[in-house]
């Protein structure tokens, strides 16, 4: 995937926070910068919004790669990791495997820009961010939730953050949404379905075509390492029954 105009809002919205400051970023997957020409007056407002004084059409670099984006953004330099070189990453690395101990801890922020959905082992690609990022560091992800036929291995559900990043990691979860790739769609906020103990029921219609699940994580003082996740709604099921298999 790359950076279209639903991820360039969210991007600058993220980047314009007062506890987001730019140091060292890695993408999942050298990201490209597609711009939309149709959306231009979209564009120009999300930048306005961000206080970002720039022409989107200039925020791709000459190899159509989103690193000036980010970096006018507000969210940092950019290297990449791919399991190819074939893009020009900066690190080689397949994240079905962990990470070399060189990595761990080294950055300030992370976005998976619908990587994560092509690799097969989704819980060790999950690891693999949980230990490259920095104490306070941020992790952002766009992945298919919806409408993304024959396109990675998965699509995944907002319990896939909440669980995992949440409860099993101690992370704090800045916001959950499912955000249509078509700007001109809201974005639908997805709270944790453990506070209402059910899964999530929307009060109105799902949109149509191609949707994220889009979502922020920080990695906080309690964080800690995780391999495995409860669904939310079974940990509310079994809590009083077996408040063991809900322990953190």
């Amino acid at each position: 995937m790359g950076v279209d105009c639903a991820l360039f809002e969210r991007l600058l919205e993220l980047g314009a926070r007062a506890d987001v400051a730019p140091g060292r970023g890695l993408m999942l997957g050298r990201q490209g910068f597609h711009f939309q020409g149709r959306y231009r007056r979209r564009y120009r407002l999300a930048l306005a919004r961000a206080g970002v004084a720039a022409e989107a059409e200039a925020l791709a670099g000459p190899d159509g790669f989103a690193e000036p984006f980010f970096r006018a953004a507000g969210l940092g330099e950019m290297e990449a990791m791919d399991a190819s070189a074939y893009e020009g990453a900066a690190h080689v690395h397949d994240l079905n495997e962990p990470v070399p101990a060189h990595l761990h801890g080294a950055f300030d922020f992370i976005f998976d820009g619908g990587t994560i959905e092509h690799v097969f082992d989704a819980p060790q690609a999950l690891s693999n961010v949980f230990a490259m990022l920095k104490p306070g560091g941020i992790f952002a992800s766009a992945n298919g939730m919806n409408g993304w036929p024959f396109h990675g291995l998965y699509q995944f559900n907002p319990d896939f953050a909440w669980s995992y990043w949440k409860r099993a990691a101690g992370c704090e979860v800045l916001r959950v949404l499912a955000l249509p790739a078509n700007p001109a769609e809201p974005p639908i906020p997805l709270p944790d379905a453990a506070e209402t103990g059910r899964r999530l029921r929307l009060s109105r219609p799902f949109p149509e075509g191609r949707v994220y699940l889009y979502y922020e994580v920080r990695k906080g003082a309690g964080a800690r390492p995780a391999r495995a996740a409860w669904q939310s709604d079974y940990q509310a099921r079994w809590r009083e029954a077996a408040p063991e298999m809900t322990e953190a």
